[in-house]
């Protein structure tokens, strides 16, 4: 299978930034360390839904944009990169101290609360989007359905994100202990901006369709 290495490329990327912390992470966190693991079950499947409706919509989109023509595949791919480059500078020399997130801080009361906590936080930030936007073109195989091979990337994304909320969840307290040290935030951060740069330019040096 020619595309399997790609497909492995893909998997250890965006496993690598799946672990990495971020406001879904805090959600999933602050769920399980106050409320149990419950709710906190249904905070990580309302993070996997909205991640699964971005997918579908970009795939959807990039289908239609990167069968229509060279220039638009050429413009989407040099904002892609630049947009890749910038974001994992900004990791690199400005990682974060904490783990933290813009999400209020009070109880969540029932499992259903958490839920639309996850999936409303996950839906409405429209830099999931920009990031499927920017990183899953580089990994879809020439001569396919762009689209669907797109959804199938993200599908794959969102297994990978349920599979780490289990095990966070599981092992609630010593790594919330983890993933709230300094050090241990920083060099997550330091390694996917490492990861986006090189995409970033991998995405710029590539061949068009």
């Amino acid at each position: 299978m020619n595309d399997l290495p790609l497909l492995l490329a893909f998997v250890a990327a965006i496993s690598i930034l799946t672990i990495t912390p971020g406001v879904d992470t805090a959600i999933v966190l602050r769920a399980a360390t106050a409320n149990g693991r419950k709710p906190a079950a249904m905070a990580a499947i309302g993070v996997a839904l909205g991640c699964l409706i971005w997918g579908a919509s970009v795939s959807l989109g990039l289908g239609v944009l990167l069968q229509a023509s060279e220039l638009a595949y050429t413009v989407l791919k040099a904002a892609g990169a630049v947009y890749l480059i910038w974001l994992g500078g900004k990791l690199l020399l400005r990682p974060r101290t904490a783990l933290g997130t813009d999400t209020p801080q009070g109880r969540t009361r029932s499992g259903g609360d958490a839920f639309w906590r996850g999936f409303l936080t996950n839906l409405l930030n429209p830099k999931v989007g920009v990031f499927y936007v920017t990183f899953l073109p580089q990994f879809v195989p020439a001569d396919v359905s762009v689209a669907a091979y797109s959804f199938f990337l993200a599908s794959i994304h969102v297994l990978l994100v349920l599979a780490w909320f289990s095990l966070l969840i599981a092992a609630t307290a010593p790594l919330n202990q983890f993933l709230r040290r300094s050090s241990a935030v920083k060099t997550l951060d330091r390694l996917t901006g490492g990861i986006f740069i090189a995409f970033g330019l991998k995405l710029a040096t590539s061949s068009a369709r």
